[in-house]
């Protein structure tokens, strides 16, 4: 096993690759509930008659976390691990079965459409191509918006940072209950990584835990295992095939397309985003390219399948891995220790109730400022680097998507490099890139 997973070579063990994987798993935990509460539309006016099974779904979201984390670590030997991703599951529920009126049994056949085209760009190698395409300033780049991007939702979570009609954002309630627990947090987690103690990240979210239960902030878990009471994954299992073959009519419209396209573009390049991100904490981004990246993609690509034949939205590597990197792991062990803890909620979802926002909210502005570091690698003196490198920073946290990130920063770096006449140390699929972000931008409009 150790030898497998290159223990020795990567300098870890199992106790920081245990550790790393429950910090990771801890950190995106949250998903468990957020995304049966959004695809089940839960709380939307109408959305009874339109939404998925909650207790389907919450299965769904926990299997095919397992399998795309298992798939990661075993197979690319990567401490990155997935789960369907947040502001994909917002589009199929809000972009997709309310506002385009698709029914949800469509959306998922849509989400199975686009991660069967990724397996094959995947094994095609096109998908690896592109990312290893990509120059080392803007992974670079790429690495520092995502930790500025979940610092800030760090932020948000915790009720630091609000919303405001007057200034978009402002200071909030500083004296609020959840909003002080998460002060509490960030405090415990800065003390303890400042004095360098081994897992301060995971230590930090359990001292709040528990300082959250006894403040009564976090409701105790009334049972830890409900095994009686467990929910089916049957009213959502196989709903993406059943349109395929009992009204193909409707699935292959103009509609349908845009739905596909939609959600390969945006897990594409979020998983490029993420990989590099996690990569390069790690230590492991060697000669600016990401070991087994074909791999990985191809991890990702599966999972993305299996999970719209279990019946959830698109599943894809999550930047909360950086949490889990920050506690210790290296290696792919952690992502399947991750992915066994997945399967375990499904009989201990009660004790999940403890996992809130405030606690999860100190990991998550840490592991931004460790993943800020990567600014010092970018030549700053290089205005043609450093304008597309900065764009890509800044339009991550204040466009909320990593997507959007990555297509303002690749599309100015062609047109800096050709103004500096540098046309020809830039790669074909750069060009290439930049004519598709240029598409993306008159799509979103």
């Amino acid at each position: 096993m150790k030898k497998y997973f290159q223990f020795e070579e990567l300098g870890t063990n199992y106790r920081r690759e245990f550790i790393g994987g429950l910090t990771t798993f801890l950190s995106m935990a949250y998903i468990l509930v957020v995304n049966p509460l959004m695809l089940s539309l839960s709380g939307v006016e109408g959305g009874e008659s339109l939404g998925m099974d909650y207790g389907a779904v919450f299965v769904a979201t926990a299997i095919a976390a397992a399998i795309g984390s298992l798939l990661m670590g075993v197979f690319a030997k990567l401490p990155v691990a997935l789960a369907p991703g947040m502001g994909l599951n917002a589009f199929f529920a809000f972009g997709v079965v309310i506002g385009m009126g698709i029914p949800w049994q469509h959306a998922l056949t849509g989400v199975l459409f686009s991660g069967l085209i990724f397996v094959i760009l995947s094994i095609s190698g096109l998908r690896e191509k592109i990312i290893n395409s990509i120059p080392a300033e803007l992974k670079y780049a790429v690495g520092a918006g995502i930790g500025l991007f979940i610092t800030f939702v760090g932020f948000q979570n915790a009720g630091i940072i609000v919303n405001s009609d007057s200034t978009l954002v402002t200071i909030g309630d500083l004296t609020h209950g959840n909003t002080l627990l998460a002060i509490f947090g960030i405090f415990v987690t800065v003390i303890l990584m400042t004095r360098k103690v081994k897992g301060a990240i995971f230590i930090g979210m359990v001292i709040t835990s528990v300082v959250g239960m006894f403040a009564n902030l976090i409701e105790l878990p009334k049972k830890v295992i409900d095994i009686a009471n467990m929910p089916s994954i049957a009213p959502t299992f196989g709903a993406a095939l059943e349109p395929i073959f009992q009204t193909p009519g409707e699935i292959f419209t103009l509609n349908m397309l845009v739905v596909v396209l939609t959600f390969l573009f945006v897990d594409f390049f979020d998983t490029a985003g993420t990989l590099v991100a996690v990569t390069s904490q790690a230590g492991l981004l060697k000669n600016n390219k990401i070991p087994r990246v074909g791999k990985a993609l191809l991890a990702d690509s599966l999972a993305t399948v299996s999970g719209a034949i279990l019946g959830t939205s698109t599943t894809t590597s999550y930047v909360e891995s950086t949490a889990g990197v920050a506690a210790g792991a290296r290696s792919g062990f952690a992502s399947v220790v991750t992915a066994g803890l997945f399967l375990l909620s499904i009989i201990f979802f009660p004790v999940l109730s403890v996992i809130t926002a405030p606690v999860t909210a100190p990991a998550l502005i840490i592991v931004g400022v460790l993943m800020v570091s990567s600014l010092g690698k970018i030549e700053w003196d290089r205005f043609e680097i450093a304008l597309p490198a900065f764009l890509t920073i800044i339009a991550m946290p204040l466009a909320y998507s990593i997507a959007t990130g990555i297509a303002i920063g690749f599309i100015f770096y062609p047109l800096t490099m050709v103004l500096t006449g540098k046309a020809k140390q830039v790669h074909p699929v750069m060009y290439g890139l930049f004519v598709v972000f240029i598409f993306y931008f008159i799509f979103l409009a």
